[in-house]
């Protein structure tokens, strides 16, 4: 498989952090404000964003798959990640219009590689082989301490009676690497990345990404 290196008529964006952090209610956000300004927004999510890469996010989310390993869950998200790409993300940005995803392979550096212990290098060796060279054009990293992110996780499956999933189970010490990786990763892209303090109020965290908004929506309209 091979990706045009052309610039793309539409843009992507993801929405990256722990949990709790906010990204459902601040990616309705996004999707509003470019609908607002006449651009058409494909929503998604990792793991899925297509039938075949949401039958694997059932695996992974499982609560009962308790004996996985880090190496089977790693693959299964490239797996699922390689099904988007092919199927809903690239097309969608060749039609010109913007998709902007609940998570991506920020993600997996910041579960699997921070978190689970995986080699950086061999995640980079599956990225490179899956999306040889592809990345968002910007990325919303939401933060917050991970006691209010494990609060409000909780609060949520109170009110919905979701049943908290493979991921939300982990324990406060897995959920500070995946902040700390995430950090990280943002400082060495700074151009890339937006780091929002998610503890703020909404209002004080949608005028930060509506400012980051407008820079890209005007930098793509002048070129």
């Amino acid at each position: 498989m091979t990706y045009s290196h052309q610039p793309r008529p539409g843009q992507f964006i993801t929405l990256e952090g722990t949990e709790g952090g906010g990204k459902s209610t601040n990616l309705v956000y996004i999707q509003q404000w470019l609908e607002d300004k006449g651009i058409e927004v494909v929503v998604t999510r990792e793991p899925g964003g297509t039938p075949i890469s949401e039958a694997v996010r059932q695996i992974l989310l499982d609560p009962t798959y308790d004996e996985m390993t880090a190496e089977t869950e790693l693959l299964l998200m490239f797996a699922a990640r390689n099904q988007h790409i092919q199927q809903t993300i690239l097309p969608a940005l060749a039609d010109g219009k913007w998709v902007v995803s609940d998570r991506f392979t920020d993600a997996s550096y910041a579960y699997q590689g921070g978190a689970r212990g995986m080699d950086y290098q061999r995640i980079a060796q599956l990225e490179n082989w899956v999306q040889q060279g592809f990345v968002p054009a910007m990325t919303f990293v939401f933060d917050l301490p991970i006691e209010e992110g494990m609060r409000r996780v909780a609060a949520r499956s109170n009110l919905t009676g979701q049943a908290i999933d493979r991921f939300e189970k982990e324990k406060s010490d897995f959920f500070e690497k995946v902040r700390h990786a995430y950090l990280h990763r943002a400082q060495q892209a700074p151009e890339r990345y937006q780091v929002l303090d998610a503890a703020q109020p909404l209002t004080n965290v949608q005028s930060q990404i509506q400012s980051r908004l407008t820079q890209l929506f005007d930098g793509i309209s002048n070129q």
